[in-house]
């Protein structure tokens, strides 16, 4: 079965520390891109981060650099996002997503196979 499997998040307070992992199977993961979306409340999806397991290529809004880093482990086919410094503003649902094609900046559009999504809460 084509899927992406989605573990970790939960509820942390400002300054605090989140890695969420995404498991893939059923799909070429090495050709791929796989990307970090988040539905914050009131908000449309948006992308928050993005790499290609073809080249290494990452794109990340500057609201998250210096805070947020994904990295990928072809071995296991795992992507992860390890959060940093969070802040009540990086509440949402946060889902992975896989693109068989590099849009540069995360194009929601290009995303076929996505997650379940896990709830993230960042309290004041």
């Amino acid at each position: 079965e084509v899927q992406l499997v989605e573990s970790g998040g939960g509820l942390v307070q400002t300054g605090g520390s989140l890695r969420l992992s995404c498991a893939a199977s059923g799909f070429i993961f090495d050709d791929f891109t796989i990307g970090w979306f988040r539905k914050a409340p009131g908000k449309e999806r948006e992308g928050v981060s993005c790499m290609s397991n073809v080249d290494g290529r990452t794109f990340s809004p500057d609201s998250v650099k210096g805070r947020f880093t994904i990295s990928s482990d072809k071995a296991k086919k795992t992507v992860y996002l390890q959060m940093n410094s969070l802040k009540p503003e990086n509440t949402g649902v946060y889902y992975c997503a896989a693109a068989a094609v590099w849009g540069g900046s995360c194009p929601i559009a290009y995303c076929g196979i996505w997650a379940q999504g896990t709830k993230d809460t960042v309290s004041s």
